[in-house]
């Protein structure tokens, strides 16, 4: 019996301790982790497209693009639903330097350097992506710490009436 006893004990305290508390607070305060799932979901779909189209003068080359434009934002979804904080910064830095690439393409095309037609058109949509899962990311990371700060202190009580300041 007391060993019954001495187990919800423990797992009282284990409830009320930091680090379980904080680790509730990540999770829960983590927002727009739909939205941001939903915008990895159509750099996938925007990625499996854009490699169809890249001439990869290796077959490592098509392996590597593959795997930036297919792979990591799958791995990244999966993290984010997890609902840890850091990956919404992951996903900021990720469109950053998604976004870069789409600049250069784009600049390249109307440069008349590189093909038009298709690959302007999924290098405009991805940088319009890029740009929400910035954006999106940055609102996440940034709602998340201010999430875990201090509780704000309350004003302070108004004295008692019993008190010895009468006049």
């Amino acid at each position: 019996m007391s060993r019954e006893r001495s187990w919800r004990t423990f797992s009282a305290s284990c409830e009320s301790c930091c680090c379980a508390r904080q680790t509730k607070g990540i999770i829960s305060s983590m927002r727009h982790t739909w939205i941001l799932i939903g915008l990895l979901a159509g750099l996938c779909f925007i990625g499996a497209n854009t490699t169809q189209l890249i001439p990869a003068a290796t077959e490592a080359g098509r392996i590597g693009w593959m795997l930036y434009l297919i792979a990591f934002p799958i791995a990244l979804a999966g993290l984010v639903r997890i609902g840890w904080t850091w990956t919404a910064m992951a996903c900021v830095i990720y469109g950053t330097v998604g976004l870069a690439l789409d600049l250069a393409t784009v600049t390249s095309i109307l440069g008349g350097q590189g093909e038009t037609g298709a690959l302007f058109l999924f290098s405009a949509m991805s940088g319009i992506v890029n740009f929400l899962l910035i954006l999106f990311g940055g609102r996440a990371f940034l709602h998340s710490s201010l999430g875990a700060a201090l509780p704000e202190s309350r004003p302070p009580s108004p004295p008692s009436p019993s008190s010895s300041a009468r006049p």
